[in-house]
């Protein structure tokens, strides 16, 4: 069987047709969807696209959250020779027309009427967009160019399934699968080419490394967009006919993991911080005999994990302890955070604590830390089961090389390599260079292989005084207070580092609770607090590194304001802009 992931999509309905492909919260109960009817979805989506005139190497375009649809869209464009482009929801009308424009959509996918607004408010600049489909349950639209769920499938009636077999039969390894435009912390998105074998070997890869079954689930709700969710939403479930419930909304996903209790779970930090913050506030009202009780849990759990993580056996009174701490506590806590049943959690996207790893392996939680790009796939290291280390991104994939640039900018080479930018030749020219994918973001390698993410090339600050620094380490330190959300560090071309502070709404909520009230995130007390923060952080910083001010934001960064990209990443040339007067405020 050719290797691809439309060919799996139809063996996992050959092989397991009556078993759950994936289930959607329908009159409050989750409904179930097998693999053969999920196959089939498909095979309808591919006919109607063909009857669209959707040639081999054609582009289409998504544009909603995650839901069935999504997937079957993507995968019958994938399946007939096509590629998909996702669009983030987040994205504005400008940003929408940008990317449905330059991936040369001919159709695309809406979730409701305010995401087709943002088309049709640009419809004069997509010349190339001849037909806009709605997702199941969206409002009609009385448009010439606009066609309901039911009307799209039924395009592809008078197609037959051999023509579409010989559409799927014909993709080869090399050619184009889907496009991923990255979220532009710098300039306009790039369409990032993703190969059939780039997405077969990349989700192959992954599946053994985290031992991925078919009686797995997971709960699908980062943007599809970005590769990650598609490797665990899309990919990784058709390499072994696992199950995926879609959630309702980004608000319910916590209601959503309690109910489903799934045994894959994938977070960028901003969830595991949540987390974090939760857990941490509650365990702070427990009062004697109880916070004895945690406290020693904690030290169990982390001492067993020591040993877990680096694949040693757990001696057995310590084994003894763990199981007395399992059900006095953690066989609680963990189905009441929806992690029950959970036996993988992964973070990625975006950089996260070491003291956020930590304080979840003291619960039995481990959670582990994946390292990439859209350019390789997702993946180019993991801290894999029986070889994690925290404050490490893990060791290279199997099959994937990393080496150091003199310069420490970190390069990949493997199968998961991208094809190249869509349309980009110049930029595809300076990030793939004789075969390694150049990242752009700096590095280190121990003895063992684990690496270490230092910073990235283009956000080092070089100070008045000529010292090179990176704020990635510093800014993480400083977010490991409670009531720090977001700290950016300030200083190019400066006598001294700044850093610009936004305090977490809930978690001030809660330090106010206990500190007889605050009048908001400049009060003086909240400001004696951060300093503790920071001063804590700069002790362990060279002078160089200190942070000598700090400004706290009356407001969080948000993505509709253009300071956060849809995964939750800062864009620092945005923020840098936005409050350029409380940044010089600093340096008067």
């Amino acid at each position: 069987m050719p290797e691809t992931i439309p060919h799996q999509i139809q063996q996992r309905a050959v092989e397991r047709p009556y078993s759950p492909a994936y289930y959607v919260k329908q009159n409050g109960r989750w409904q179930a969807t097998n693999w053969r009817h999920y196959a089939k979805e498909v095979r309808q989506a591919g006919k109607a696209l063909m009857a669209l005139g959707l040639g081999h190497g054609g582009k289409v375009a998504i544009l909603g959250f995650n839901r069935p649809e999504w997937v079957v869209f993507d995968l019958g464009a994938m399946s007939i020779g096509g590629a998909a482009a996702g669009v983030y929801t987040t994205c504005s009308p400008v940003e929408v027309q940008y990317i449905v424009h330059h991936a040369e959509a001919l159709v695309m996918l809406c979730e409701n009427k305010s995401q087709w607004e943002k088309v049709k408010e640009k419809r004069d600049n997509l010349p190339l967009l001849e037909q806009v489909v709605m997702m199941r349950g969206a409002e009609d639209i009385d448009d010439d160019k606009v066609l309901s769920w039911d009307e799209f499938i039924a395009k592809g009636e008078d197609v037959s399934d051999d023509d579409f077999q010989t559409r799927l039969d014909a993709l080869k390894p090399g050619e184009l699968a889907t496009m991923i435009y990255t979220s532009g912390t710098t300039g306009p998105p790039k369409g990032v080419m993703l190969s059939h074998r780039n997405l077969y070997w990349t989700s192959s890869t992954m599946k053994d490394m985290v031992d991925l079954r078919s009686s797995d689930c997971g709960v699908s709700y980062l943007p599809l967009s970005h590769i990650a969710e598609q490797i665990m939403t899309i990919h990784g479930p058709a390499q072994v006919g696992s199950a995926i419930y879609y959630a309702e909304s980004i608000e319910k996903v916590a209601d959503n993991l309690k109910e489903v209790q799934p045994t894959v779970v994938f977070g960028v930090p901003r969830i595991w911080e949540k987390f974090y913050a939760g857990v941490t506030a509650k365990l702070k009202q427990a009062t004697f005999p109880k916070d004895k009780l945690v406290a020693w849990v904690q030290r169990v759990c982390r001492q067993v994990n020591d040993f877990k993580n680096e694949g040693r056996t757990v001696p057995l009174p310590l084994e003894l302890q763990y199981k007395a701490a399992d059900k006095l506590v953690l066989s609680k806590l963990k189905p009441a955070l929806g992690l029950g049943r959970a036996r993988m959690c992964v973070t990625g996207a975006a950089p996260i604590s070491k003291e956020i790893l930590e304080f979840f392996a003291g619960l039995d939680i481990i959670v582990r830390e994946v390292y990439g790009q859209s350019e390789d796939c997702g993946p180019t290291s993991f801290n894999g089961e029986g070889r994690t280390r925290f404050g490490t991104v893990g060791t290279a994939i199997p099959g994937c090389t990393i080496k150091i640039a003199d310069d420490g900018e970190i390069l990949v080479n493997g199968p998961n390599v991208f094809m190249g930018y869509y349309k980009d030749e110049a930029a595809t020219n300076d990030c793939l260079i004789d075969g390694w994918l150049h990242s752009g973001d700096l590095g280190e390698i121990d003895s063992q292989g684990f690496l270490s993410i230092t910073g990235r090339k283009k956000d080092i600050i070089i100070t008045a005084g000529g010292k090179n620094v990176a704020p990635k380490n510093i800014e993480a330190a400083l977010k490991n207070s409670e009531l720090i959300n977001e700290a950016v560090v300030i200083g190019d071309r400066r006598k001294f580092l700044s850093a610009l502070i936004t305090v977490d709404p809930e978690a001030l909520d809660a330090w106010a609770a206990s500190n007889g009230g605050v009048d908001g995130p400049n009060d003086a007390r909240v400001q004696r607090e951060v300093q503790k923060a920071v001063d804590e952080v700069n002790s362990h910083l060279a002078r160089v590194e200190q942070i000598k001010k700090f400004t706290i934001l009356e407001r969080n960064f948000t993505v509709e304001d253009g300071e956060l990209t849809p995964t939750l990443k800062v864009k620092r040339k945005i923020v840098n802009e936005h409050f350029a007067d409380d940044i010089e405020s600093m340096y008067q």
